[in-house]
């Protein structure tokens, strides 16, 4: 493809018609054996009219397991395949899972996601709209709320997803281009950024993305008080991001810029605070102490308090509050120096 400076890069679609004659598409679904990936079968299996030529199921879990159970297909169990990929991460599993597709459209779902009644009529409405240079039609994210109290931590974070941009939650893509593209790039370890730089190499080649009409459900999965802490390991991924798509990434994608910045600021003295402990200087320490406290007291406040302040919440937000910011900066220069030679490429890792 050529690339179409003056075209824009994102825009709606407006509804199309749907019958039962194609475009005819295919379902891929990345799943580490997460007992949410029945309810997404069995979801599919509900709403998926007309049906997807094949779901593909890409078991992901490392080593050998007892069989998928994919009861939840009903009546796409007979289009139903399962394959492996051997604990390599979601981007290699859709990888796996693209090779064996050979319709004109791919859709990725997460295993964690559950189709509205009405998406297959709406997603065959989107496919139909899409314009030739259109490459990707988003489904539309919804991330339920719990009733009577304000949202947790956790839970704001997971609404995020109804803002993100080309999240492979439901996303479908026009196959061959992909294919084209090198699929996914498996440098990408996580489900974290993925996405973003498949979008971003489309439409660097001069393709559009484009959000459709259906929507799809995404739950708040279940997880320890610990889960924000595990995922500052994703600020690798952004420093292999910015090494890829440069330092404007993050509006290329549409995604938050997030606090790395005041972190390593929090970090910074944190450190200077006992260092100069170390060599006897006091006054000196303290200061940095009291900016170390200020600004750790400043980030647990600002996740505090749109939340719903119990006792366990604001434990748990005080306690990552302190871990997440040297967590976070030392992610990100284990980051810079893993992928400082690395370079945008074509093909699959």
């Amino acid at each position: 493809m050529t690339s179409h400076d003056d075209a824009p890069r994102r825009r709606s679609l407006a509804a199309a018609p749907a019958t039962s004659a194609g475009p005819h598409y295919t379902v891929v679904i990345p799943t580490i054996g997460r007992r949410c990936l029945e309810d997404c079968l069995r979801s599919l299996a509900a709403a998926a009219r007309p049906a997807p030529h094949q779901v593909i199921v890409v078991d992901d879990r490392p080593g050998r397991n007892a069989p998928l159970d994919t009861r939840g297909a009903g009546p796409l169990a007979g289009r139903l395949h399962v394959l492996t990929s051997g604990g390599r991460g979601p981007a290699a599993a859709r990888n796996e899972g693209l090779r064996h597709v050979t319709t004109e459209w791919v859709v990725f779902l997460d295993d964690d996601v559950r189709v509205l009644s009405d998406w297959g009529a709406r997603l065959l409405g989107d496919l139909r709209a899409a314009g030739p240079l259109t490459v990707g039609v988003q489904g539309r994210l919804r991330v339920p709320r719990a009733a009577g109290r304000r949202p947790t931590d956790w839970e704001r974070c997971t609404a995020g997803l109804e803002r993100a941009a080309w999240a492979t939650a439901d996303m479908a893509y026009r196959t061959r281009p992909v294919a084209g593209a090198g699929g996914f790039d498996e440098r990408f370890p996580r489900a974290f950024r993925e996405d973003a730089d498949l979008a971003l190499r489309l439409q660097d080649a001069g393709w559009l993305l484009a959000r459709g009409t259906r929507s799809t459900l995404h739950p708040v999965r279940r997880t320890d008080r610990w889960v924000s802490v595990r995922a500052q390991r994703g600020n690798a991924d952004d420093a292999l991001m910015r090494r890829l798509h440069g330092p404007d990434w993050w509006s290329r994608a549409e995604a938050p810029r997030g606090r790395l910045p005041r972190h390593l600021a929090v970090t910074t003295a944190g450190l200077a605070a006992a260092l100069l402990a170390l060599v006897g200087r006091r006054r000196a320490s303290a200061s940095a102490a009291g900016l170390w406290l200020l600004g750790t007291a400043e980030f647990a406040w600002a996740r505090i308090a749109p939340g719903p302040r119990t006792g366990p919440e604001i434990a748990t937000m005080v306690g990552t509050s302190i871990a997440i910011p040297p967590l976070a900066v030392s992610s990100w220069a284990v980051g810079l120096v893993r992928h400082r030679g690395a370079r945008p490429w074509g093909g699959t890792r």
